[in-house]
């Protein structure tokens, strides 16, 4: 008897790339696929994808896991929680944070979050480092040393007492990141409008959860993304946005963009979903619907949606960050604590896919292969996981998600696999939802049951690639040629 030509032959499914969407049966050898085609010889294990959809499995590249906030709290996750909730939705990798505050050692800070991933992660992970304390050993000695062992990729905040980095030493951060490779991400709100907004909010006893909303005040979305690109532009160093919330924050990328610089930007799932509305409950029930910045208008879901079809936001990520609503998170403060001291953040790693899903393919919004597009591949491109990760094509990772489209689901608290005890989305109806999950040729997730142990998740080394690369064009100030000679770069 002829041995089986390949492990795994997902048979007769319709794949879906960025560019296209075909009938073809995907052959698995090992962690990869070998190849795609139609009547492939036979596997060790066959499944029958006739009448569904095969795609890449989800790159998530912006969540919170097992992280420590500036405040001391631990959010709600752990790596197996976390993962295993992303695996549920469909999404096969995860880039996360290892957060560094002040006074940490960033070394010390990545070998931490590391043993965290190592024992718990059934997909595979990267890390975003962040820096909060940029000292001199961090910036000239530690962080060239942890890009060049692949992590390629840097987070700031420009808000949060805590986290916050001023002007001067971002130049500082921007310029460490460019001389080593890496991509600059960045949390841009203006902290002194949100600070002012919150001192008057809670002087007159606005105290509830909806006004978390109102303090963060529009503007200082714009006014950051200005500030942190005309930063960016003055030395050079390509720059990630993240969680584009508002029109107006929009439309300061797209004209970024239009004149050349390399200024990526995502959106998420609360910011297209939700409106400031969902914070305006009982008590202080709306602190589950919390996050920074928060949701807005219905105005501003249309402009995000615009965006992303223009190509001027090109990720959707989950910005995953699970308080759980009781003393140990959202109510740590007490039972009945004013907004300012609420944890911010909300699930969302095991909702992202469904929810874009049922709206971009299920209703017709920009269409399959833009899904395919927002949530994997442009991910995977941007922070250098592709080929590797992101596309269903000849020598990838056998990362695949096998969608039912005609599944109906109807979200619900109880359904979720993370450790929040919530969903911000509970009641929604979809159609559409992943039943079958691949990660490296395993099936880690089949009929609703999780068979991935803890640990199997792989670290994802990567330098910052082809998007973390300058532009090569100097403005005017820093250009020897035209600043009387000074090489500042």
């Amino acid at each position: 008897m002829t041995e089986p030509a390949y492990d795994i032959v997902i048979r007769g499914g319709r794949v879906a790339t960025t560019s296209d969407v075909f009938e073809a049966d995907v052959a698995i050898s090992g962690e990869t696929i070998a190849a795609i085609g139609r009547s492939l010889p036979s596997g060790k294990r066959e499944i029958d994808a006739r009448g569904k959809l095969v795609l890449p499995g989800g790159v998530d590249s912006h969540a919170h896991i097992e992280q420590l906030s500036a405040a001391g709290m631990m959010n709600a996750d752990t790596f197996e929680s976390a993962t295993a909730s992303a695996a549920f939705g469909g999404t096969t990798t995860v880039i996360s944070f290892a957060a560094q505050h002040v006074g940490m050692v960033l070394p010390q800070v990545l070998a931490d979050y590391h043993a965290l991933a190592k024992k718990g992660a059934v997909i595979d992970y990267a890390f975003h480092m962040i820096i909060a304390d940029p000292t001199k050993e961090t910036l000239q000695n530690d962080l060239p040393a942890l890009i060049k062992q692949g992590h390629g990729s840097i987070k700031i905040f420009m808000t949060y007492d805590r986290l916050k980095i001023d002007d001067e030493p971002l130049l500082d951060i921007l310029v460490a990141a460019r001389e080593s490779g890496a991509m600059l991400c960045a949390h841009a709100e203006n902290h002194g409008i949100i600070a002012w907004m919150v001192k008057r909010l809670l002087a007159r006893g606005y105290t509830h959860p909806k006004f978390h909303a109102v303090s963060h005040a529009r503007f200082s979305e714009a006014d950051a993304f200005n500030r942190l690109i005309g930063m960016a532009a003055l030395v050079d160093q390509p720059i990630m946005i993240f969680h584009v919330s508002t029109a107006e924050g929009a439309k300061v990328i797209r004209d970024a963009r239009g004149e050349g610089l390399k200024v990526f930007a995502e959106t998420c799932p609360q910011y297209l979903f939700l409106t400031a509305a969902d914070l305006d409950k009982p008590g202080v029930d709306g602190a589950k619907w919390m996050c920074s910045p928060p949701p807005r208008t219905s105005a501003d879901q249309e402009a995000l949606w615009q965006a992303l079809a223009l190509g001027d936001l090109q990720t959707i990520s989950s910005d995953h960050a699970p308080y759980r609503f009781d003393e140990t998170g959202k109510l740590r403060a007490g039972p009945n604590p004013n907004f300012k001291v609420i944890a911010n953040g909300l699930p969302g790693l095991e909702a992202r896919l469904p929810l874009l899903f049922d709206a971009m393919v299920s209703k017709g919004r920009l269409g399959l292969e833009k899904f395919v597009e927002l949530t994997a591949t442009a991910p995977a491109k941007l922070y250098n996981l592709h080929p590797r990760k992101g596309s269903i094509a000849i020598g990838a990772d056998a990362d695949i998600a096998i969608w039912d489209p005609q599944r109906e689901v109807t979200l619900s608290d109880e359904m979720m696999h993370d450790l929040t005890g919530y969903t911000p989305y509970a009641g929604r109806k979809l159609r559409g939802w992943p039943v079958t999950v691949l990660s490296r040729g395993r099936v880690i997730v089949a009929d609703g049951k999780r068979s991935a142990e803890p640990g199997s998740g792989q670290f994802l080394a990567r330098s910052g690639g082809e998007a973390a690369k300058p532009t090569g064009h100097l403005v005017a100030d820093m250009d020897p040629a035209r600043n009387f000679g000074a090489t500042l770069l």
